[in-house]
């Protein structure tokens, strides 16, 4: 089972994104926060696998959290709407396991999840055409089986939005419930 903390400052998307990861058969969502203080709190006490977090939040940087979260022991997804080099470089030198955008389909968190669990390193496919952020120059060496490197040549899905996240979670709940 691959234990989830989630950290970010909107609770209503904490929950959806909570109730999507719950569904799959392999992941926990063992503890979710808005506070990055608590979330280091949480990762000390519960010792996830991975947390999820936001690149900015009001009260402080995400990175800044990473960082810390990183230094307990738990791998670190950035999941954010930026697809900013100046995020995407501190993520990569602080060594951040994944960065994704809040636009992916949400098929996409669970897969790369998987895969950072592997020890592979996931990044959104938006990034890949940014010259400044590559992790690699050489895409031989970008990890096989990431969304960087399997769908760099397709165009890029955006039907992963908080809308579509909360039609799927409210079809998935009426599934179990009937």
């Amino acid at each position: 089972m691959i234990r989830i903390v989630i950290l970010g400052d909107q609770e209503m998307l904490l929950g959806v994104i909570g109730s999507l990861l719950n569904l799959e058969e392999d992941m926990q969502v063992a503890g979710q926060t808005s506070n990055w203080e608590e979330a280091l709190t949480l990762v000390h006490r519960l010792k996830p696998d991975i947390c999820i977090m936001d690149a900015e939040m009001t009260a402080n940087s995400g990175l800044d959290a990473a960082e810390a979260i990183m230094a307990a022991g738990s791998k670190v997804i950035i999941l954010t709407t930026f697809a900013r080099a100046g995020y995407w470089q501190r993520a990569l030198k602080a060594g951040v396991k994944g960065y994704l955008l809040m636009d992916s389909p949400s098929e996409e968190l669970a897969e790369s999840i998987r895969s950072i669990m592997k020890g592979e390193r996931i990044y959104a496919r938006e990034l890949k055409n940014e010259p400044d952020c590559r992790h690699e120059k050489d895409e031989s060496k970008w990890p096989k089986n990431s969304p960087i490197t399997d769908t760099s040549n397709q165009p890029s899905n955006k039907k992963g939005t908080v809308r579509n996240y909360f039609s799927a979670i409210i079809e998935k709940m009426k599934l179990t419930a009937g």
